[in-house]
């Protein structure tokens, strides 16, 4: 049998995909890359692309950071691994910890680290089933998230997620529940106020806990901006609404980081941009400027105490992973927070959104774009046959899909999400980089329009 001899044929002999469209890997074949410039990539025929995704929403400082990849090839150099098990850690997993927490809401907290988003959310799932059984309620093992959330891919976390593709997994797992997604576009009622459609939610969650019982709800998970989901921002209040229920039924909240956390909503968390306090936070993503992979799971103070009392009683959290807060990822974070809080990193999304805003609020202006949305460096254009009744174009036009592949032939990365085209770029993006970004997006607009309108 003859080898495949492209990059591209072996791409796709030799390899699976994850979240990937297949037929338009079939009939364009792999990007394959091989380094990156700024923001950004170069493919193995020295074609450039400005991605405007950063990654996977992580690479916000760009692909060639010296300072960061210093600071792990002087990690590797010094320590290059160990783990946090038997009450051993590096010094470098003990200063990120004190790190995390210093910068968290929180007016103190612990720590636990793990090696992805997804694996933080799992992890945050059996801290609050310890905590809870510790505490002798052990029926409280429900989970609350919301209908177009994403949390991750385990078992667990994909169960969290509120994705109708996570059905051909048989998930999600039992005691999971999904709420209305807070997208007031477009799950509003007609006629209903924003104010009201809040309402209408918060009602939805006292319903849910009434029907269910707050003695068997362990937590309520919320991303502040969904991600995934299509760059969601939370009709007005929303978390000022829901809040003030959890707490009175004693149900944890916590803050799914994972994108929104260090910068990318303009404030260091999300849960500032959106004015709440959660119980918790989950981190991953631009915690490392997407320099290592690691997540971690940051208590505040109640959740802190009481999980410390709980693993105090049986003297042991029998729960880890090998790399968890491995040295080397650790000294990246705590250069990657540097990066982003004290090299102007966080003061240019500031400087620059309002400028992103007006750009896509001006592409929104054309007629089968039936929103913009987003806040910071996290946007979204909803694409739509009808503007006026927001009426999504059929399924089979892959018209989100079409636009992205042909942002691909100009040199552009954006991401089709649903029936949008999510923009996510990196943290030092220019102006001059950003009017490229706008060009060639109308481009692909006006091509792909133009063919299924």
């Amino acid at each position: 049998m003859n080898k495949p001899q492209s990059w591209e044929a072996r791409a796709e002999e030799y390899s699976l995909y994850g979240f990937t469209d297949m037929p338009s890997v079939h009939e364009r074949g792999t990007v394959v890359l091989t380094h990156g410039e700024g923001p950004y990539v170069v493919d193995v025929h020295g074609k450039r692309y400005l991605d405007a995704n950063s990654g996977l929403w992580n690479m916000v400082a760009g692909f060639d950071h010296p300072g960061l990849t210093k600071a792990a090839q002087d990690q590797y150099a010094r320590f290059p691994g160990y783990h946090a098990f038997f009450g051993r850690m590096s010094d470098q997993t003990v200063m990120l910890s004190e790190k995390l927490v210093q910068v968290s809401p929180f007016d103190r907290g612990r720590v636990f680290y793990t090696n992805s988003g997804s694996e933080a959310n799992d992890t945050m799932v059996k801290i609050l089933w310890f905590l809870h059984g510790a505490e002798g309620n052990t029926k409280r093992r429900k989970i609350l998230t919301r209908w177009n959330a994403y949390h991750g891919v385990t078992a667990v976390s994909a169960s969290m997620t509120g994705k109708p593709y996570n059905e051909v997994f048989g998930l999600p797992l039992d005691g999971f529940i999904h709420l209305t997604c807070p997208h007031y576009w477009r799950f509003g009622a007609e006629d209903e106020t924003e104010e009201q459609f809040v309402a209408r939610l918060a009602q939805e969650l006292e319903d849910v806990i009434a029907r269910e019982g707050a003695d068997t709800i362990a937590g309520f998970f919320a991303e502040p901006v969904m991600g995934a989901g299509g760059v969601i921002v939370p009709a007005k209040g929303y978390f000022q609404a829901i809040q003030p229920i959890l707490k009175k039924h004693g149900i944890p909240l916590i803050s799914d980081e994972v994108i929104c956390g260090f910068g990318r909503t303009g404030n260091t968390w999300g849960c500032e941009t959106f004015g709440f306090t959660p119980d918790a936070i989950i981190s991953s993503k631009n915690l490392t400027a997407g320099y290592f992979p690691m997540g971690a799971v940051i208590l505040g103070p109640d959740l802190s105490d009481r999980v410390q009392a709980a693993i105090e009683k049986i003297e042991e959290f029998s729960h880890g992973f090998t790399a968890s807060g491995h040295p080397v990822g650790c000294a990246v974070a705590l250069k990657a927070i540097d990066v982003v809080m004290n090299e102007g990193l966080a003061e240019n999304v500031k400087r620059l959104a309002p400028r992103f805003e007006e750009g896509l609020k001006r592409l929104a202006q054309h007629p089968n774009i039936g929103e913009y949305r987003g806040v910071g460096f996290m946007w979204a254009l909803e694409a739509v046959k009808d503007k006026a009744t927001k009426e999504p174009f059929p399924p089979h036009l892959s018209v989100s899909e079409r636009i992205a592949n042909t942002c691909t032939d100009l040199g552009l990365i954006c991401r089709p999400l649903g029936q949008s085209i999510v923009l996510c770029p990196a943290f030092t993006i220019t102006e001059d980089h950003m009017d490229e970004i706008f060009d060639k997006l109308e481009q692909a607009l006006n091509k792909v329009f133009a063919e299924v309108a």
